[in-house]
């Protein structure tokens, strides 16, 4: 099977060529596909299987239609912490440099008015650690109404 194969767009699929991947994994291809049909999926690999790819692959093609409003995500990743935050952050940016979405990282140790800044702006993907994401709605800058996507990142770490 190929990337070609799991329905992305040319856009994504250019992003994965220059990333140097030239087959998708087992969990990329089990996943995909129902990502892109709207479905909830869960999914468990391995550390480096590609479980990142497997839903923001996806998730970058969801969102290349419409906009951003302000302080109004359109998807939302949470994770359980910023270094894994600020992954993800890096791999949107590398798949998704030939579409035009915008994205925010709410992390702790970075400043508030530069994420504020981002979210009046209007974001299509937030990523966020449950702490700074709480900080941020509780001081009513950030409404999760129009959330179309949402993928709770090692959910079972999350859950200890």
């Amino acid at each position: 099977m190929t990337f070609e194969d799991l329905g992305l767009s040319p856009e994504v699929l250019q992003a994965v060529t220059d990333a140097g991947y030239e087959t998708p994994t087992p969990i990329q291809e089990q996943a995909i596909p129902f990502v892109l049909m709207g479905r909830d999926v869960l999914g468990c690999a391995q550390t480096g299987t590609g479980k990142t790819a497997s839903f923001t692959l996806p998730m970058i093609d969801i969102l290349s239609n419409g906009r951003a409003r302000a302080r109004m995500p359109r998807s939302l990743i949470i994770t359980p912490t910023r270094e894994l935050a600020s992954q993800i952050s890096e791999n949107f940016e590398i798949y998704g440099k030939y579409n035009k979405l915008t994205m925010a990282l709410l992390i702790g140790g970075v400043s508030f008015d530069e994420q504020n800044a981002k979210l009046d702006r209007g974001v299509d993907v937030l990523i966020a650690t449950p702490g700074r994401l709480l900080d941020h709605f509780e001081r009513g800058r950030i409404l999760l109404t129009d959330i179309k996507i949402l993928v709770i990142d090692e959910a079972d770490r999350m859950m200890d």
